[in-house]
Order: C-alpha cells, then structure tokens, then sequence
C-alpha cells in the first residue's frame, strides 16, 4: 500500500514528540514492504527552532521525503497560522495528494504545514484519510493547554492567552473551519484516552468518530539494553527526559534533590529554560544535565535509573518518557495532574504517582530504597510495552482500522510487489457497514 503522511516537523527538522511517533509508524510501514512519502514543512522548523541542533536522520529505504521550502522563508508558515490555509505549500501538497495510487493519507501535526485547511486538499477521495491529535491544538491555539505559559487552562481565554504567548491571531478558529476540515476525515485518533475525552468535553467530534489508538515503540528500540545488567557500584540515580521548557516541571523535581542526598538526578535534553534550571541546581553537587540524548545513550541512562520521573504541569496526550523507561524495565514517578500521566504512568501499572511535592519526595523514596516494590512495577509496565503498546500490537489496529474504513467505502487499495518480491499482506478485514467505531 501507498501511504502519504502530512506534518509539520519530521526527520533532521523535528524536535522528538509527535515527530518520533511518525516516524516510528513510517519505518515500521516500510519494513512491511509499503511505499511511504512524508510531507513536511522546513521553513516552519527554523521559523521556530532558536538553537535547536539539527537532528542527523537517513530515511530507512521504502520512506520518500518531500520536505516543504518556500521562497518566502518563515513567512509561509506564518501565513498558515493566521490564515488556517496551506497557500505557499499548496501545490506540492496538492501534488501528493492528488495521487491516484495513494491508499492512506494520514495527517499529524497540521499547524504550520497547511491548518485545518490542509484537510480537504487533493482529489484522490479513494483514500482513506485519517489524522492523529498528538498535541491539543484542534482545541488549543497554545498547541498544549498551558494558560498564560504559567498554568494548565482551566477554561478559554484564546485571545488573551494568545497575547501572553506573543503569538499571531487566528481569527479563523471562529469561523468553523476545524469542524469543516474534520469532516473531510474517515476517523480522527488519539493516544490516550485522556486526550480523546478531553476533546470531545470541548466539543470536537460531532463529525467524525474518536479512535484511541496508543503509541508504540519499535521491537528493537532497546537495542537489547533492557537485558543488561546496571553497571555496579555506582550512586543511585534517578532519570528525567524532555525539552527543557517550564511546562515540562523539571523546576518542581530539582530542588526535591536537596533532600535526597543518597541519590543523584541526570536530566537529558535542552531547551529555553535550560539556564534557570542549571541556576536552581546551583549548589545541589548531586544534580546533571546530561545534554540531549538518543537512541542508545537515551535508553541506557534509563536502564541503569532506580525510576524516570515525568514531572509534567501541562496535560500530556501520552507521555512517550513513560513508553521509553518501560521498555528498558525501569518504573516510573509521574505527576498525575500531567493529563494521560495518569494513565499511562500509573493506571497502566508500572509507576507511581503524586500530586504535591510531599508525595513526589515520598514516591522518590520508595523507588530508591524499595527493591521489591521497583521490580513489580517494573515488570507490570515491560508487559505494558510488549502487550498494548508493542509495535505488533499498534500496526494490527493500524492496519484494522484502515481496513474498516476501506470496507465500508467498498474500496480496495492498489496493490504493488513487496521489495522483497513477496504480495503485500492485505489489511485485515472486519466487521462489514461499521460506520462511526467508538473508542
């Protein structure tokens, strides 16, 4: 099959989040022997990225990059912002999707790569088009429901907010276009349950069905780090990930340290907010910042963790960090106030929560001292990431859900021979006339 994917950052030109998702689901469609092209929007990356690194990327083979550079520069993805429209990225979008041999056409982060005016684009109505929420911004003009870049949002305030934020205006959120351009999709889906009731709670979804579909990490991202064995005498450490940016909390973990003296707390990743945090950790000799980290490097720091603590203060729509620490057999310590925190860090097994700083102390604790109470959650939350949240798993709903929709349109997608000579497998059919599945 023949999958086209619509974002704003992907590959070199990401910042990790939404993008490690499409890209996990683009290497795991081509190892299956399907032709996938991604669309993505430079111009919005460096109208955005400050000093950011340019991340290194080499497509896996069966991914083709089309990556969007307008002669007007940053200007494009602003004029997608205050207008809701796709303009300068237009005909190369269009291009794609226009294609008659597409089966898939599968949205992500539309913000700066075409709004919700991207939606309806392209002439091929053959394919199934669906997109994936990774952020709040179908409801959010700040993306994340972080109010006044102080506090999670506890009720609209979009145009003050959007001062605060010194973002430009987006009149075109008053106008219906997001519900219009929804109603261009077959299903809009969601990686938590969380997310997908908060959206509904604000309105969406009154013209296309919610899926919850959780993330997946590929089989192999471990790279067989979960079965080795941490190195041996060293001080007990705790782990934290993420961009360093206030909303993320890590102001909240820091100066937790001063009262853990037995343990140290390496934070990996970089940010805006970096110096204030290296300032707060001024004085505490048992505080790291480790940098930005990957692959191998990433995994191994929270293999060899006693937990990896989320302390997230805007709701998350999954919680990657949490998928990540399970895959390497670590628990977590998460901020149950941090959205699907809860659900994935702790109703799913594998973690601990809190809500005020006695309890995080309290939690940190326990996983630094506690053995038997580490290791159970541990294990609870490895069997969450070879269960639910395997790739196997994923790409079978994946794959169900297309064919779903396929079933009821009464289409059948084009077939092309697999790179290693072998048919396509065809998508699992399913219950026959299903018009709007429920989550």
């Amino acid at each position: 099959m023949k999958f086209c994917m619509v974002t704003t950052f992907f590959g070199g030109h990401s910042f990790g989040g939404d993008a490690a998702y499409v890209d996990r689901l683009c290497q795991a469609l081509c190892r299956r022997g399907h032709e996938v092209h991604v669309y993505y929007c430079v111009d919005a990356f460096n109208a955005v990225r400050g000093d950011h690194p340019l991340r290194e990327y080499t497509p896996t083979p069966g991914l083709h990059l089309h990556p969007l550079e307008s002669a007007y520069g940053i200007l494009s993805p602003l004029a997608t912002q205050v207008t809701g429209l796709p303009l300068f990225k237009s005909r190369v979008l269009r291009d794609g999707l226009d294609s008659t041999d597409t089966d898939v056409v599968h949205f992500h982060n539309i913000s700066l790569v075409g709004g919700p005016g991207v939606l309806g684009l392209g002439t091929n109505r053959r394919a199934v088009r669906i997109m994936t929420a990774h952020e709040h911004w179908l409801i959010c003009s700040m993306h994340l429901l972080w109010k006044y870049d102080r506090k999670p949002c506890d009720g609209p305030s979009c145009i003050r907010c959007n001062l605060v934020g010194k973002r430009p205006p987006q009149a075109w959120r008053y106008t219906g276009a997001i519900g219009r351009g929804l109603r261009h999709l077959d299903g809009l889906i969601f990686p938590s349950r969380h997310a997908l009731e908060e959206h509904r709670r604000r309105g969406v979804g009154a013209g296309v069905p919610l899926i919850h579909l959780p993330y997946f990490l590929p089989d192999d991202w471990a790279l067989g780090i979960e079965d080795e064995e941490p190195e041996p005498g060293g001080r007990p450490y705790l782990a934290a990930a993420g961009r360093l940016v206030a909303m993320k909390g890590f102001q909240r973990l820091i100066p937790m340290m001063r009262y853990l003296p037995e343990a140290d707390l390496r934070i990996a990743g970089t940010g805006p907010h970096e110096a204030v945090l290296r300032e707060l950790a001024a004085g505490l000799p048992n505080v790291f910042f480790e940098g930005l980290l990957g692959g191998a490097s990433l995994a191994r720091l929270f293999r060899g963790a006693r937990a990896v603590v989320v302390p997230s203060l805007f709701p998350e729509t999954f919680g990657y960090v949490v998928l990540e620490s399970f895959a390497v057999g670590t628990p977590v310590v998460v901020h149950e106030e941090g959205g699907a925190l809860q659900e994935t860090g702790v109703l799913s097994g594998g973690g601990l929560g809190y809500r005020s700083d006695g309890e995080l102390l309290l939690a940190l604790r326990r996983m630094i001292h506690d053995e038997e109470l580490r290791a159970e959650l541990a294990a609870r939350g490895f069997a969450q990431r070879i269960g639910e949240w395997s790739e196997t798993a994923h790409i079978h709903s994946y794959f169900e859900l297309i064919g779903r929709y396929r079933e009821a349109r009464g289409v059948r997608p084009v077939y092309r021979p697999h790179r290693a000579g072998t048919a396509v497998a065809e998508p699992r059919p399913t219950l026959a006339g299903v018009r709007r599945p429920q989550d």
